[in-house]
């Protein structure tokens, strides 16, 4: 019986840990849209000054009054009435708050799915009989919770943090004394 190069071997196996998850993420892409950012913040071609606290509010931004300016390079103040700007408007407050959140629920729907087709790949790789593919699976399935948690961990409160690392854990654990035994 000839015995296969190791390489190879290797070769498949990282072939299928990327490609599987290559998979993962596009056809997820492909169903679920993240947040466009264009959506939030549409380009004009004219931006007119929003120089009152009124308009500012009515746009929806963040009016800050009064900054105090210096002079550069020192601890002067420039006076009130004089050719600096006094106070500004950031028009895009309430928009960056509203993509922030809804960036913050795609990600972690995104992780919930990583998650979930990362511990099918680690169940469904335990139970195959083809030592490739099942090593190409359940490396395949750690990648993935590795790259859910990459994407969610930042924006993750420590109490979901806790249950992540003890979900995986414990999936971890079952599957070692179902696989192997004793």
């Amino acid at each position: 019986m000839e015995t296969k190069p190791k390489v190879l071997k290797w070769a498949l196996i990282i072939g299928i840990v990327v490609v599987l998850n290559l998979f993962f993420n596009y056809t997820i892409s492909l169903f679920y849209k993240e947040p466009d950012y264009n959506a939030y913040f549409p380009q004009q071609q004219v931006i007119e000054p929003i120089t009152t606290r009124e308009a500012c509010l009515a746009v929806g931004g963040q009016w800050t009054e009064n900054p105090t300016y210096y002079k550069e390079g020192t601890n002067i103040p420039v006076p009130a009435g004089s050719s600096q700007v006094n106070s500004y408007c950031n028009p895009d407050f309430t928009k960056q708050q509203q993509f922030s959140e809804a960036q913050k629920v795609y990600q972690r729907t995104i992780f919930i799915i990583l998650v979930i087709l990362g511990v099918l790949s680690l169940v469904t790789g335990a139970f195959i009989a083809n030592e490739i593919v099942t090593l190409g699976l359940s490396w395949g399935g750690v990648l993935s919770l590795v790259i859910a948690s990459m994407r969610y961990w930042s924006s993750a409160d420590n109490l979901i943090r806790v249950l992540i690392l003890g979900f995986a854990l414990a999936i971890l654990i079952w599957l070692a004394v179902k696989k192997f035994g004793k």
